[in-house]
């Protein structure tokens, strides 16, 4: 063996010992090592692969891209490296040009005039992995020496291997534990305040299962209308303050004078019109839940203060020098763009981050066209006992403009829409002509455009709406039309012809 290695393999065994001093990282201690065997002894790649079960994977590596590394795979026994961890016999190849066995799976390449050099890791007498190398082809008696090298480091290595061995295969327990729980919160958990089933609800409902136990500040993101309020609610209900005030403040609806105040109260004489010391919302609420609705229209003045709150869980109140104490919990929402808003300087990076905990994001309505009818029916159902009513069902037509229409005012413009409806209907059925004009579009109530641009004439519009009253009428009686025509206050005769003329099949209802 030359001087020259000598000094090269002590240089390499003095930085991984000063690495297994001072390093408090696993997976950065075993990079380093593989970093100071290509930096002091030439090596064009070094690679670590873990065991676990029948298949290693490459974990750790040097001079080899993520996608290469990633490729690194292989079973016991396969190729050199499965060999050798199936073995635990170290193995020299003096050049993988010429090596069939040499699978080449990371895909740099079987360069000619390179050697490869991989030794077993063992852990109390199992073989928990490999260390190899490819370096310039040497001599055979160097090689060896290289070989004699790399299994001396790879036992000085060995406790640190499997102490990341053991950490890699709990973040996978974990992961998996979580996915489980996941699946199961999605299907079991289900807020008795919110309407839904789609998959980005569930997803929404094992969020809050997940989060409502401990303390994490939550935002909840979404367009307005979607049920943010709902959200926070359930949350607060899930959590073990249930018992404890929930209060909600609209920072969109309060004057920017005002906000600071209202949040924090005021001391008498703190400005004018302050007569009395008056209690803010973070003192009301004690150690409840504080919902801040729309916390993208904060005024900055009052951002600075609520970051404090945030981070040393005190304030004080207006015009007071007193340090208050809050357990509170906080929750905000927002339906505006906040990446935007901080890039265009109007809400603080810092407050965004702190705010941003355990985020949960609420799908807008037309990307839950399934939960359409249910919501649609608990609204029914809701303003039936309201206004006295008895509307049992919603017709197909006006089914079918809901389901075409985009929503833009979400799940509150739903169930305005639905209150509407109740109060114009005159029987027990929601019609498509019940519906509010922003509905009914030349496509959904089948009276589209004429040619020369213009709406429909008036006999297509009284033939629309006869040919829904029919409809309804067949669908009632499953296409008996005597019994249709007596509903109707009709002669068989005539709703026949109107049938007729009408291109419809009373079979079809049967």
């Amino acid at each position: 063996m030359s001087m020259e290695s000598t000094s090269a393999e002590l240089k390499v065994l003095y930085h991984v010992s000063h690495s297994l001093l001072h390093q408090r990282d696993v997976s950065s201690l075993l990079s380093d090592a593989l970093e100071a065997l290509k930096d002091e002894m030439g090596v064009r790649r070094a690679a670590l692969t873990l065991r676990r079960g029948e298949k290693l994977y490459m974990e750790a590596s040097t001079g080899l891209s993520d996608g290469e590394r990633k490729r690194g795979r292989y079973n016991i026994g396969e190729g050199i490296t499965g060999k050798v961890a199936g073995t635990g016999r170290s193995i020299v190849i003096p050049d993988i040009s010429t090596e069939p066995a040499f699978l080449n799976k990371t895909g740099f390449g079987k360069t000619p005039g390179l050697a490869f050099v991989c030794v077993p890791v063992r852990h109390e007498g199992e073989v928990i992995g490999t260390l190899s190398i490819d370096h310039p082809t040497l001599p055979e008696k160097r090689l060896k020496s290289l070989m004699g090298f790399l299994e001396t480091l790879a036992n000085i290595l060995a406790d640190a291997v499997a102490t990341f061995r053991a950490e890699v295969e709990e973040k996978e327990l974990l992961k998996a534990e979580n996915e489980r729980l996941k699946r199961e919160l999605g299907e079991h958990f289900h807020p008795p305040n919110i309407v839904g089933n789609c998959g980005a609800m569930k997803t929404v409902y094992a969020q809050i299962a997940q989060v409502a136990s401990g303390p994490a500040t939550v935002l909840i993101r979404g367009e307005s209308g979607t049920g943010k309020e709902l959200v926070a609610k359930a949350i607060h209900h899930a959590s073990p303050r249930k018992d404890l005030p929930f209060v909600a403040v609209n920072c969109a609806a309060l004057p920017e004078t005002l906000v600071e105040s209202e949040l924090f109260g005021h001391e008498k004489g703190a400005f004018t019109g302050a007569h009395e010391r008056r209690k803010g919302r973070f003192e009301i609420v004690g150690g409840g839940t504080l919902f801040l609705d729309e916390i993208g229209d904060i005024p900055l003045s009052v951002q600075v203060k609520l970051l404090r709150v945030l981070q040393e869980r005190s304030f004080e109140r207006v015009g007071g020098h007193e340090s208050i104490q809050t357990g509170a919990r906080i929750i905000a929402a927002t339906s505006r763009d906040m990446e935007n808003s901080i890039a265009e300087g109007t809400f603080r990076e810092d407050l965004y981050y702190r705010l941003n905990v355990f985020p949960i994001h609420l799908p807008a309505l037309r990307e839950r066209k399934s939960d359409m009818m249910l919501l649609a029916d608990h609204f029914l159902e809701k303003y039936n006992e309201i206004y006295g009513k008895n509307i049992r069902r919603i017709s197909t037509p006006a089914i079918n403009m809901m389901m075409s229409y985009h929503w833009p005012g979400n799940v509150r413009e739903l169930e305005s829409c639905i209150e509407r409806a109740v109060l114009v209907s005159s029987n027990d059925v929601i019609t498509a002509y019940s519906l509010p004009p922003s509905l009914q579009t030349a496509k959904t109530s089948g009276t589209t455009l004429t040619p020369d641009g213009k709406g429909a004439d008036f006999t297509t519009l009284v033939n629309s709406f006869e040919k829904e009253l029919i409809v309804d009428a067949l669908k009632n009686t499953h296409g008996n039309v005597a019994a249709a025509a007596r509903n109707l206050g009709l002669t068989k005769r005539v709703l026949h012809y109107k049938i007729s003329n009408l291109g419809m099949n009373p079979r079809d209802y049967k």
